[in-house]
């Protein structure tokens, strides 16, 4: 159950939203695709799911195409909202449940259960418009799962929520994705594709500037982080051979540097030299690599 995506590109007039795009997403794995507003995400979502018609190039998965005889096997959260206001909790996902094939009873089972996992079980006669925004959010989400889909698209999940309700709908994505389902999400926060997926896409104007599985890609970055507290001044160090980039903190500096060997130099060169508190080795993020691949991109 593969889902492909191959040299699709997307015009609007003389506006290229996705430009020659190739992906293949693996069963049961969680993927990210990472990027500035505008970069082609929710556009390459709106073509998986058959709401636009790609200008060129095919989208399958399992190798047909998605269409409504697959529109049970999917679930969809988009960015923007689409909850009826006055309609209450428990009629709203009964109904879409119902459009996704489900018995009512069925569908009020699942809801019963999600809502105790969301700690919110009293809100079934609530209606939606008097829930806070991040318990719409929850809501939206329920609606996206409730018929148990295998491949599920999120776009921007965890935007506009607070930390405790990121959490709690993380672990519930992170449970589904173990439980069989594949699942694609966007986001323009790096830290959640970052913990969360073994594959991503950084797009930037419509085109991939970064693809592949998360491991790779920061290694054939090929730079890491050099991070120092000490009591002594670390200055020095920001002019040293193989530092690309220094920030100084509060506690000390922060080098980014070719490779290990640099840093090897750099603990030879401030041995000695007063108490070193901190002196450690990271992995590049992706944040780091985000910029660079799009700075890059836009100059």
């Amino acid at each position: 159950m593969v889902l492909r995506i191959e040299h699709v590109t997307k015009r609007f007039g003389d506006f290229t939203a996705v430009d020659n795009l190739s992906i293949s997403i693996p069963e049961k794995e969680m993927f990210g695709f990472l990027g500035a507003n505008g970069a082609g995400k929710t556009t390459t979502f709106r073509m998986i799911l058959g709401l636009l018609n790609p200008s060129g190039g095919t989208i399958t998965w399992d190798g047909k195409p998605i269409n409504y005889s697959t529109s049970h096997l999917i679930g969809y959260l988009p960015e923007e909202r689409g909850l009826y206001p006055k309609l209450k909790v428990k009629d709203q996902i009964v109904y879409l449940a119902r459009l996704r094939g489900m018995q009512k009873q069925d569908a009020l089972k699942e809801l019963d259960v999600w809502l105790s996992r969301f700690k919110v079980p009293e809100y079934a006669n609530k209606k939606v418009e008097e829930l806070s925004k991040g318990n719409q959010q929850k809501i939206q989400f329920i609606a996206a799962v409730i018929h148990r889909p295998k491949l599920l698209i999120l776009d921007e999940p965890f935007s506009g929520l607070d930390p405790v309700n990121v959490e709690q709908l993380k672990e519930a994505v992170l449970d589904l994705k173990n439980n069989g389902t594949t699942i694609v999400f966007s986001s323009h926060r790096m830290e959640h594709v970052e913990e969360m997926c073994e594959h991503l896409c950084i797009m930037h104007k419509g085109s991939p500037v970064v693809h592949g599985s998360l491991k790779e890609i920061k290694r054939s970055f090929g730079k890491k982080n050099l991070v120092i507290h000490a009591d002594f001044s670390l200055e020095f160090l920001m002019d040293y051979p193989g530092v690309m980039k220094s920030k100084k903190t509060t506690e000390g500096i922060h080098l980014q540097i070719e490779g290990e060997e640099v840093a090897e130099k750099v603990l030879k060169e401030i041995v000695g030299k007063g108490f070193i508190r901190k002196f450690e080795i990271e992995e590049p993020s992706l944040n780091d690599i985000f910029i660079e691949k799009v700075g890059a991109a836009y100059e």
